[in-house]
């Protein structure tokens, strides 16, 4: 049951999610248009914009069924499957924004599939946390409180330091800020979704400091996460965004969940290995999805025999060709030889 629900969750979080980013992507290209400021120079005029706030509750939508999964499924289940907001946003972008969706995008889209597909056969199972008390010792453990020190530190060394210099030509400097904070925001969705289940079960969670702390954390990553990744999107392609977000936030959120949950610590040779190759797979058709996305693939680039309509007419195995080769045919055109026969008479003269 709690397979099926968070399974359930998970692909109607990755629908909103993925329509999310186009509709947030085509309002702030109507403030462009308008000669607004931009939100990748710091402008907020997209909080007037109503195309902007449809991808917002969007997006909060897909963020509630993304919330209530993980309360029922292993985050190392439910965030492969995010892999399908790439896929939704890719279709959506090349339909509504006219960004191009090649042959390579699609087979991007097909690869991406049956990694999450791999991925969600072979996930890990979580150690069970039933309470704030048994998640408080998880948060006490001293390899997730370096693991969250670190991304602490790296982020504010992205925004402070590497923003400022390299935020409009790199696109990895947003989007690593988004992808590290979001792995936090990951486990603050844990901690309170265990704090509901108690709530709805009659206990006082809400006089437990644990539960609002977990909310306070939650609000500050998801205001700084959607105030970079709309820096990300006002300054780059949507199809450029969206494979690397994903790729780096579901990398983020699977170290994370490993150090918090042990995920992986009592799982077999055969499911590690199907783990890692799902992802594996989803890399390699998010890669195909983006470094591609620009290259013309027409059908005049495929071999003759392969494009409709057309046919070689004189294929390599033809009998033409056969009775053509090289050790039937003379060693000197004709020409060439009546010019030696002419010469040698004249020498014999």
């Amino acid at each position: 049951a709690g397979f099926g629900a968070g399974l359930g969750l998970a692909l109607a979080s990755s629908a909103f999610i993925g329509g999310s980013f186009v509709l947030k992507k085509k309002g702030l290209l109507r403030l462009c248009g308008r000669g607004r400021a931009r939100a990748g120079q710091g402008g907020h005029a997209y909080l007037r914009e109503w195309l902007w706030w449809a991808g917002l509750l969007c997006m909060g939508v897909g963020e509630a069924a993304n919330f209530a999964a993980y309360a029922f499924a292993p985050a190392t289940l439910v965030t492969p499957l995010g892999a399908l907001s790439v896929l939704v946003s890719a279709v959506l972008s090349s339909i509504f924004l006219n960004e191009q969706l090649n042959v390579h995008g699609k087979i991007g889209c097909i690869l991406s599939i049956l990694g999450s597909t791999v991925m969600v056969i072979h996930a890990p199972q979580e150690e069970e946390v039933s309470s704030l008390e048994s998640m408080a010792e998880k948060l006490k453990d001293p390899g997730f409180i370096v693991f969250a020190v670190c991304v602490l530190v790296s982020s504010l060394l992205l925004i402070f330091v590497a923003g400022p210099r390299y935020g409009q030509s790199n696109v990895l400097v947003y989007v690593l800020v988004c992808s590290a904070i979001g792995s936090l925001s990951v486990s603050c969705v844990k901690g309170l979704g265990i704090a509901l289940k108690e709530l709805f079960s009659g206990k006082p969670v809400l006089k437990e400091p644990l539960a609002w702390v977990l909310l306070v954390c939650l609000v500050i990553c998801i205001s700084v996460q959607i105030n970079y990744l709309n820096k990300a999107l006002d300054i780059f392609n949507t199809s450029v965004v969206t494979p690397i977000y994903y790729v780096l936030f579901t990398t983020a959120v699977m170290m994370c969940s490993a150090i918090l949950f042990k995920e992986w610590q009592h799982m077999v040779l055969d499911n590690v290995i199907g783990s890692i190759s799902g992802f594996l797979t989803i890399v390699s058709g998010i890669f195909l999805l983006h470094a591609f996305r620009d290259m013309p693939f027409s059908p005049s680039l495929l071999p003759l025999f392969l494009q409709p309509g057309r046919a070689d007419p004189h294929p390599p195995w033809s009998s033409a060709d056969r009775h053509q080769c090289c050790q039937h045919q003379p060693l000197l055109p004709s020409e060439d030889k009546g010019s030696q026969s002419a010469q040698e008479e004249e020498e014999g003269e």
